[in-house]
């Protein structure tokens, strides 16, 4: 099973709440330093991580792997490869470039896992719902409402009528309003805002479907037709929570480069038309 370094970052940070107390504690450690990892034995890393050595047996067996020995192997494939393995939070007493350094490896081991993560099968199946929609209502709070907006200024291009509500009493009320043919994109990273899944809950009422961004098995996916899941890590300091901004944007790209291909030449010709119209009020020199 050969894995990059982030589809294994992921595996073992999607297994962690499950991992007893002592399991964590590994799987904490190999996360925090995976370099190190190749350079010891079981009984070193049990010591290393404070847990014994049947402990560090179980870890590798709840992560996916036989045992040590492969789990070991495959932490050195990935390790081989380019992409960052681990990322880690920024601290008040990081060097400037040690912090954006940081920053940087974060939002592109997000980015990474998405690309790992992505259900094909989901995907297309919000493409064909969004390329058939007569409506597109794009509904987020806070920094999810701010990518509404990236959302709605993307597939307005596309000739879809759309519109970008951040506003809950006002999301709310237009949920009200929807059919049958209307479609609702409801953005959130934590996938718990109240107000938010109430206007769900009304868009479903009257009939309209509804697709979620969002992390998966929160409350917001009980009540979406289908859910494009962005489970990051972000990072866990009060400096910023940049991650799952990062991933929705991207999966607003992605659907929006899909929604164009799948409605065909006439539509590629008119977003180059808009990109002209663009074009013509920069200056020259």
């Amino acid at each position: 099973m050969d894995q990059s370094p982030t589809s294994l970052l992921a595996q073992i940070e999607a297994a962690r709440d499950g991992l007893s107390r002592s399991e964590a504690r590994v799987a904490d450690y190999v996360l925090n330093a995976p370099q190190s990892v190749l350079e010891l034995s079981i009984e070193a890393l049990s010591k290393a991580a404070g847990v014994s050595e049947p402990t560090v047996a179980r870890f590798c067996k709840s992560v996916g792997f036989s045992g040590w020995k492969e789990f070991k192997i495959q932490v050195a494939r990935s390790l081989g490869g380019s992409v960052p393995f681990v990322h880690q939070d920024v601290r008040a007493d990081d060097p400037i470039g040690i912090a954006a350094g940081k920053v940087v490896d974060r939002s592109v081991s997000a980015l990474l896992s998405l690309r790992d993560r992505l259900d094909s099968g989901i995907l297309k199946s919000a493409v064909a719902i969004l390329t058939r929609a007569a409506r597109i209502e794009f509904y987020g709070q806070g920094s999810s409402g701010i990518v509404a907006l990236d959302a709605q200024h993307k597939f307005f291009r596309l000739g879809i009528p759309t519109v970008a509500y951040s506003d809950p009493h006002v999301h709310a009320m237009s949920a009200t309003l929807l059919g049958p043919s209307d479609v609702v994109v409801a953005i959130s990273a934590g996938g718990r805002t109240l107000d938010l899944i109430r206007s769900v809950e009304i868009a479903r009422g009257a009939g309209a479907q509804v697709i979620g961004i969002t992390t998966g098995g929160s409350p917001l996916t009980r009540h979406c037709n289908l859910t494009l899941s962005t489970d990051v890590h972000d990072d866990e300091t009060i400096y910023a929570s940049m991650t799952s901004r990062l991933t929705h944007l991207a999966i607003i790209d992605i659907l929006a480069v899909l929604v164009a291909l799948e409605r065909g030449p006439e539509k590629i010709r008119s977003l180059e038309r808009g990109k002209k119209s663009v074009r013509e009020k920069r200056s020259a020199t």
